[in-house]
């Protein structure tokens, strides 16, 4: 029988473009000459030498003509903003939480709050900790605890939702450790594991977990709608309901949350802190006040508060969330179509390439995440981010300690390059999957104490 079901359309871009730049296009010498005087570090590369730039999804997108418009009206007063009005409404409205506290951006607001709740000795438990969100708990003399489910740590293993916390695990360390535990955390999407979703499941067993042991329940929040959206994709008894309403669900059960409004905010700069209850403000106001500015500007111009007022609202328009899914699994599908193995299922904002498992012949202490980061701006000019043992690996005891998964992320600006940028790319990475025999590792040269993957140098092998 003829099958006369309608083929699914072609999910486009939902933007027209209104302003362009140009893109540079270096040739391998001059980007090998590049590389070498930036000690094989991308984070120290000019971003002029940089055809695509997917180093992160932070602060990169490009705004909307609506978030363009709204920066023309920004009140600047110092204090009593009418632009912190409006934005503080925006994020009341989304998150339920009455107390908003405007930060620069999220690792501002990760600094704020741990100085204030934080004291040595102390744990906090996640799905996975990022990078500045570790470091901020570490720095204050604190340990950060992940506690993602198993599949979360197997690339090539298919869950839907491998940012869930392992509940039977974090009830345990909950148990143990009850009153060493300023807050709990949770991690949506999970961008250390792969950029992969929990699900509103999860966060229900979460938050019932952290109140039953009465620990105050933080998200980091920074790519909720992604969240938002990819629960009612993949999640049971979910698809019938709006974005907004799982977004807002999901913030409801929690007593705060951390936010960089550079992701999921659509903005180039900005953050928050937001909270249901008041017990922590008055600290948390004054550090903002001594570091940051007014609590009514937290250290951003008001035309960044309504740039960020009008992204929180606009990043839950699910064209746009269609979109922006469909980007990541298409690029995941066009890799393992060249055997390039990547994080499965692709999640949300970012794809992320198992270097492990696709440079075999470079052992972890060879950094794998790094060789391959290098030849993927040698050979098309691209700028991703090693998230492997550069970043989160550790030597104790002059013995080196690899991280748990080399990944390479191909994080996406969101609204700025199109799909024949995306294939362009492919043809590129088909060639060097046809040579990656020939890629060579790396060593670490020069570190600073933390967050060593943003200043180090490295050196071939």
């Amino acid at each position: 029988m003829k099958n006369t079901e309608p083929r699914p359309r072609t999910i486009i871009e939902p933007f027209k473009i209104k302003m362009v730049e140009p893109l540079p296009f270096l040739s391998r010498s001059e980007r090998q000459q590049i590389l070498v005087e930036a000690g094989y570090n991308l984070f120290l590369v000019e971003a002029k030498s940089v055809t695509f730039d997917f180093l992160t999804d932070s602060g990169t997108s490009a705004m909307s003509a609506a978030q363009w418009g709204a920066m023309m009206i920004a009140d600047e007063s110092y204090a009593g903003s009418q632009s912190f009005s409006r934005f503080q409404q925006t994020v009341r409205d989304l998150t339920g939480y009455e107390f908003v506290l405007p930060t620069h951006q999220g690792r501002a607001a990760e600094r704020l709050l741990f100085g204030v709740i934080v004291k040595p000795g102390m744990k906090i438990p996640s799905n996975n900790h990022f990078d500045t969100t570790r470091a901020n708990i570490e720095q204050s003399g604190a340990e950060a605890i992940d506690l993602v489910i198993a599949e979360g740590r197997d690339p090539a293993k298919q869950h839907s939702f491998k940012g869930n916390m392992d509940l039977d695990r974090l009830d345990a360390f909950c148990a143990k450790y009850q009153s060493e535990i300023p807050c709990g955390m949770l991690t949506i999407t999970n961008n250390t594991g792969g950029g992969q979703p929990v699900s509103l499941e999860n966060i229900r067993g979460v938050a019932k977990i952290y109140k039953k042991y009465g620990i105050p329940f933080i998200l980091d929040a920074c790519r909720f709608a992604e969240n938002s959206y990819l629960i009612k994709l993949r999640e049971q008894n979910q698809g019938s309901r709006t974005v907004k309403d799982i977004a807002q669900e999901t913030f409801s059960l929690a007593d705060g949350c951390l936010m960089s409004g550079k992701k999921d905010g659509l903005s180039n700069i900005g953050g928050f802190i937001a909270l249901k209850e008041s017990q922590w403000l008055p600290a948390l106001r004054a550090s903002l006040i001594l570091t940051e500015g007014f609590p009514t500007y937290g250290g951003l111009a008001a035309r960044d508060l309504e740039a960020l007022s009008v992204g929180l609202q606009e990043v839950l328009e699910e064209p746009y969330l269609a979109y922006r899914i469909a980007v990541s699994s298409y690029m995941a599908a066009g890799l393992n179509a060249l055997g390039i193995p990547t994080m499965q299922p692709a999640g949300g904002h970012a794809v992320y390439i198992d270097a492990k498992a696709f440079l075999t012949h470079l052992p972890p202490e060879h950094l794998p995440g790094q060789a391959l980061v290098c030849e993927m701006f040698l050979a098309e000019g691209i700028r991703s981010c090693e998230i492997g043992s550069v970043m989160f690996g550790k030597t104790v005891n002059g013995k080196f300690q690899p991280a748990a998964m080399e990944l390479v992320r191909l994080a996406f600006p969101r609204r700025v390059y199109t799909q024949s940028h995306f294939d362009y790319i492919l043809e590129g990475m088909a060639e060097i999957a046809a040579r990656k025999e020939r890629i060579r590792g790396l060593k670490i040269s020069w570190e600073p104490p933390f967050l060593r993957h943003f200043t180090s140098r490295f050196e071939v092998v």
